[in-house]
This record gives structure tokens, sequence and C-alpha cells, in this order.
């Protein structure tokens, strides 16, 4: 499959390509900045990932399935910038939106969760997923590490979630059914939750894992 990493030069959009790749995905790095995404592109090959990159509006138009992974600062704008592109396109969004410099704190943005926002952006005809929040981009870029966490993936359409499911567990994760979109809006506020124990007690990524369900592991 030919995922577009809009975003893709940051810690979580790295550590997914190299992921995906080594699972045999097609991976396009966007950038706001073209070049720079082709460079990094550059450097990820020296770690065996194959991928290629560009500005986010191409690397939504190669995907078949987009990724966001940018700070919510740049949510909106990357939003409208890539929405044409990306229509009826499977979305997968990662954002938080957290409020520098007290990220340990939960922030309900002004649409409730920023996939909610993604959603009002795009439109009804492109399926918008709320997942990949509670992944460390330190676990994914180390491939020798076996991630352990499980990954809650909410969306208001059926096959954007399977899909979504299936390249979650191409990551070597458990991905769980968590319901309807507006379930973002706890996926999201749980980031803050976990970036406070990972300070508190010095941990290189905090993850969940729910117990008592039948879904076998990645």
């Amino acid at each position: 499959m030919s995922l577009g990493i809009v975003g893709g030069t940051g810690k979580l959009g790295s550590g997914l390509a190299l992921r995906w790749s080594r699972a045999g995905h097609t991976i396009a790095i966007g950038s706001r900045d073209g070049a720079k995404a082709r460079a990094h592109a550059e450097e990820l090959a020296k770690k065996g990932c194959t991928a290629t990159g560009g500005d986010n509006a191409w690397a939504a138009r190669e995907g078949e399935v987009i990724v966001l992974t940018v700070p919510y600062d740049a949510h909106g704008p990357t939003l409208r910038a890539i929405a044409e592109a990306a229509a009826g396109k499977v979305l997968i969004d990662t954002t938080v939106p957290l409020v520098p410099p007290k990220v340990s704190r939960v922030h309900l943005p002004a649409g409730q969760a920023a996939a909610l926002e993604t959603q009002a952006i795009v439109g009804a005809t492109t399926p918008v997923v709320s997942a990949l929040h509670h992944v460390s981009a330190t676990h994914l870029a180390d491939l020798a590490h076996v991630l352990e966490c499980d990954v809650l993936v909410a969306s208001d359409d059926a096959r954007a979630k399977a899909v979504t499911i299936g390249l979650v567990h191409d990551l070597g994760a458990r991905g769980l059914d968590a319901g309807p979109l507006v379930n973002a809006i706890a996926l999201e506020s749980l980031t803050p939750v976990l970036i406070h124990l990972n300070r508190t007690y010095k941990s290189q990524g905090a993850g969940v894992v729910f117990t008592d369900l039948p879904t076998g592991r990645g």
C-alpha cells in the first residue's frame, strides 16, 4: 500500500515510515518544504527505509492512505493545503491539541478534538480516523524494540477503521476498535497523561495495554 505521511520529517512520522517500509509499504514523506522532505527520505534510506519525499500536497496525492503527523499549531493550515489531494482517501490523524509549555495538561480545542476539526475541514466524503496518539516515537524508530502498547482507533467509517487497524498490525502493535470519531476526544486527552507519566517515571515511552480482550497482538 502507498502511504503518504504528511509532516513526515518529525519523530513520529519517521518512526512510522521505518516500520511501515519494513512491512512492505511504499512511503511518501511530506513536509512544508519539499527539499527538506527529499533530504529526509535519503536519510531514512540509510536506515533501510524505502521512501521518497516532496511537499505535503504531493505526499497526500501519492498516498492511498494519508497519515497526518503535524503539531497542532500546524494542523489547520496543513489540512487546508492538502484537502483537495486527500479527497475521498482514508486520512489518519495522529494530532494531539497540546498547548506548550503545559503539554502534560489536557486541552480541548474549539472543535473538541483535532480529529473532529479535521473531519469538518476535509468534509464527509473523506473518512477521518483518530489513531496512533499513544505510541512512542522513540520505540517506533528502534526496529529491534517490540511494541507492547495497544493502539486505539476511532472513526465513523468502518472501512477506514479496518484499514487503520491493519496498518497498526503492520507496525507490530495491536489495534483496537475504539468506537466513533467523537471518541477522539478521549484518545487525544490521554496523551498529556502519558507525557506526565514519562516525565515522572523517566520513561522512553509509556503506552496503554487493555486486558481481557480477545483480539490478538500483531
